[in-house]
């Protein structure tokens, strides 16, 4: 029983992350130019946490340090957006689903 909970959570982790290119490509079709909404970078830190969640559990170090390494860049991107969003000398971008 307990394996099958880690198999759901992983494939919801993996469908978050993969939704996210979805969204990405949905948002740049409707403002009909290429844009990262703030929703992708949330997206993809829930995916990642919960992959890498599921990698822990598997004890698998190769998809471990992938989903660690992926996840302080996600965080980071975010991090840039919310300084940006603050500094008035920055050119507002468009940002997206969830601001």
């Amino acid at each position: 029983m307990l394996n099958n909970a880690w198999l759901v959570l992983g494939l919801i982790g993996q469908t978050v992350f993969s939704g996210r290119f979805l969204l990405q490509w949905l948002y740049s079709e409707y403002k009909q130019r290429s844009v990262i909404p703030l929703a992708f970078w949330y997206a993809s830190i829930i995916g990642a946490l919960l992959l890498l969640c599921y990698a822990c559990y598997k004890k698998d170090p190769v998809f471990i340090v992938a989903q660690a390494s992926g996840l302080l860049i996600y965080l980071r991107n975010l991090q840039m957006r919310r300084r940006d969003r603050k500094d008035p000398a920055v050119e507002p971008e468009s940002s997206g689903l969830a601001s």
